[in-house]
């Protein structure tokens, strides 16, 4: 038995690098780099306010909460951080998960089910998809951003609807994640107002850095109020780590009857809670516009130097390479001269679209970005 499962193991991972796609778990603090690779658009995981909030959290509640939120581990500073998160989104109230993963995967398959219909963008992230698929719901992808296509599984839905009497639920991401570019949010809140479905909206990567006070793009394009369900991280440019629903009232009291990975997992540490809670307060102070303004700069300074690869709508810079084996010789060649950037590869995006995927924060001085555009002009 034991040399029967050794083998399959083996065989599979003989495949996997043969097709390039091996990954491994390679340490950053081996030596300084300059990092851009991460999320953390407003550089804000090292910030002394994040770091001050999270000690004194440490010696009020030490490091475990010690059960699920319902069992006993809710704690005021949770109830604080989910008032700001809703006012920060300007909706009823938030509901905080464990990760942006425990997000999709409690929040989707409780809303929607096997009668249900799920129509969702191509691109979208993988929680997004396996919370789909965990669902039961009938699931219709749409190519990205492609609006007749999305009225045509629409139209579909809502004849289908009629027969059963089923939901239809609208998935999106706001900013999509590798690519860095924006989901038609106004267009798509139209077609689901007209055919009677729901929206779902991933804000991961526009959260903390579009609309007047940072609270994304929904905010940013001026949807917000016409968007069922608001989801988002805490990881990115929030600086610490978990995820969000934002919405009504009522569907933040169902989540919490009915998510899975909200019931049944031990409360997130009043450490993260009260860290997040000192960032929303950053995002939205006279600093967090700054630090906005910092990062957008420097997206404007990078999407001038790679006009041609890059579509500059975001922090985010796809520069598609294609081949597997060209991406990984192009991030080690970054790597040799100082520069963290991984290369992202099938299945995390489609095959032959291999990259490096370069994300700004407003860390990076205007010299990091005059160095980086000399660097990658040598290998693209």
């Amino acid at each position: 038995m034991t040399n029967s499962f050794e083998n399959f193991l083996s065989n599979e991972l003989k495949t996997i690098q043969k097709q390039n796609l091996f990954r491994q778990l390679h340490s950053r603090d081996e030596k300084p780099y300059h990092n851009f690779s991460s999320n953390d658009y407003l550089g804000l995981n090292r910030h002394p306010a994040l770091k001050e909030a999270a000690i004194r959290a440490l010696k009020d509640y030490g490091l475990g909460t010690g059960a699920s939120r319902l069992i006993c581990g809710h704690f005021k500073i949770h109830q604080q951080l989910e008032e700001a998160l809703a006012q920060f989104k300007k909706t009823e109230a938030a509901l905080t998960f464990s990760s942006g993963y425990a997000t999709a995967v409690g929040a989707i398959p409780s809303l929607v089910g096997k009668e249900d219909v799920i129509i969702l963008d191509k691109l979208c992230h993988a929680c997004l998809i396996d919370a789909a698929k965990q669902s039961q719901a009938k699931l219709r992808i749409f190519k990205h951003n492609h609006l007749e296509q999305l009225e045509s599984h629409l139209k579909w839905a809502q004849s289908h609807k009629k027969e059963k009497k089923s939901k239809i639920l609208i998935i999106t991401e706001a900013v999509f994640s590798m690519d860095g570019d924006w989901a038609p949010l106004k267009e798509i809140v139209s077609l689901k107002e007209k055919y009677g479905a729901w929206l779902f909206v991933d804000e991961a990567h526009s959260t903390g850095i579009f609309g007047k006070t940072r609270a994304g793009l929904c905010q940013h394009l001026d949807v917000s109020a016409r968007v069922e369900i608001q989801m988002g991280t805490l990881s990115k440019a929030i600086g610490v780590s978990g995820g969000y629903i934002a919405g009504s009232q009522s569907l933040i009291n169902f989540l919490i009857n009915r998510a899975r990975s909200f019931i049944f997992s031990t409360a997130v540490p009043a450490v993260n809670a009260s860290a997040t809670l000192a960032s929303i307060r950053l995002i939205t102070s006279e600093e967090g516009k700054q630090r906005s303004e910092t990062l957008w700069q420097r997206v404007n300074q990078l999407k001038q130097a790679l006009s041609n690869h890059a579509l500059g709508q975001s922090p985010i810079f796809p520069i598609i390479l294609g081949d597997s084996e060209k991406a990984l010789v192009a991030a080690k060649n970054l790597k040799t001269k100082g520069f963290w950037i991984p290369a992202i590869r099938y299945p995390t995006v489609p095959k032959n679209q291999a990259r490096l995927r370069v994300t700004l924060s407003a860390n990076h001085s205007e010299q990091n970005i005059t160095e980086l555009i000399d660097a990658l002009k040598k290998i693209i």
